[in-house]
């Protein structure tokens, strides 16, 4: 197969690893910056360029698009499903999770279990919005923030109604959330392929620190996951529409809880700490389900 991966540095690990297991199946790669891409939509035929080059049809095109990229990157990626290509995950399943309040919206409708979750705009409703997620402390998140920047436990009730304040007041969207203690500063992440787990480490936060995120000083570790949390893991990805997913969920007193679904989970945490091959997995998939004109949506929304 002739499989294009849109990420903007093939430098990156999981981009590298990406190449390296399709080249190893036989199959020939190439990597395409999606902000480089620039699209010819009509109604004849249509066509992605970069640098002034019409690009080649592919069999199938794995997205590595970045948060601060989505509108742009999941526009070329429908461009690519539009023309029939295959994609690894669908553009409208990725801007359905990078909306962190619809996703939750969705997996509630579903009944996977979430950190009780609360959103309002107006200063005045903060008193009731802080009773409704069981007071403090609580977690406050911006809507618009990843790898764990822009969230804050806030300790306390004035803390709480502080922070909140001061991000509304810079028109700032966030959602307010029950704090599950007994999860201790750690997650678990799940990845998922298709309708399987197909590794999962724990992410235990560093000392002083309650966010478990790999990229602000916590470690992973291997973990064994119970049946519960494998079927809500693949549960909430199913949810999302992926494919390929990093499902990251907290353990707490009433069961597994979502926090997120991640739609283009980084490879290096997970291989290093589980010694599996994701990788190759990944393209195991493709090959396996690839079919022309096989988008669910068809490019549509």
């Amino acid at each position: 197969m002739k499989i294009a991966i849109l990420s903007r540095n093939r430098r990156l690990y999981s981009t590298r690893r990406l190449i390296e297991a399709a080249e190893a199946r036989g199959h020939e790669v190439d990597v395409l910056d999606p902000l480089s891409c620039y699209m010819n939509i009509n109604a004849r035929e249509l066509s992605i360029h970069m640098k002034g080059i019409e690009l080649p049809l592919y069999d199938a095109v794995i997205p590595r698009i970045g948060a601060s990229v989505t509108f742009y990157g999941t526009a070329v990626l429908r461009q690519f499903e539009m023309m029939g290509v295959y994609p690894l995950n669908e553009s409208v399943a990725i801007s359905r999770s990078r909306d962190k309040l619809r996703s939750l919206q969705l997996l509630s409708r579903k009944g996977i279990g979430l950190p009780i979750t609360g959103f309002a705009s107006k200063p005045q409703d903060i008193p009731d919005l802080i009773d409704m997620v069981g007071g403090a402390p609580l977690v406050i998140k911006l809507l618009e923030g990843t790898q764990g920047i822009g969230v804050v436990l806030a300790e306390t009730r004035q803390a709480a109604e502080s922070v909140i304040e001061a991000f509304m007041g810079m028109k700032s969207n966030i959602m307010v959330q029950e704090y599950i203690k007994e999860s201790g500063g750690a997650d678990i992440r799940c990845f998922v392929i298709g309708d399987k787990v197909i590794a999962a480490m724990k992410r235990q936060a560093k000392s002083g620190e309650f966010r478990s995120n790999l990229h602000r000083g916590g470690s992973a570790s291997l973990v064994k996951l119970t049946p519960a949390e494998r079927a809500t893991a693949v549960k909430a990805a199913k949810t999302m529409g992926l494919n390929v997913a990093g499902v990251d969920l907290l353990r707490s007193n009433h069961g597994p809880l979502v926090m997120e679904v991640n739609s283009s989970p980084g490879l290096e945490g997970i291989e290093s700490a589980t010694d599996k091959d994701v990788a190759d997995k990944i393209i195991d998939f493709i090959e396996r389900n690839k079919k022309d004109n096989s988008t669910r949506t068809k490019g549509r929304g």
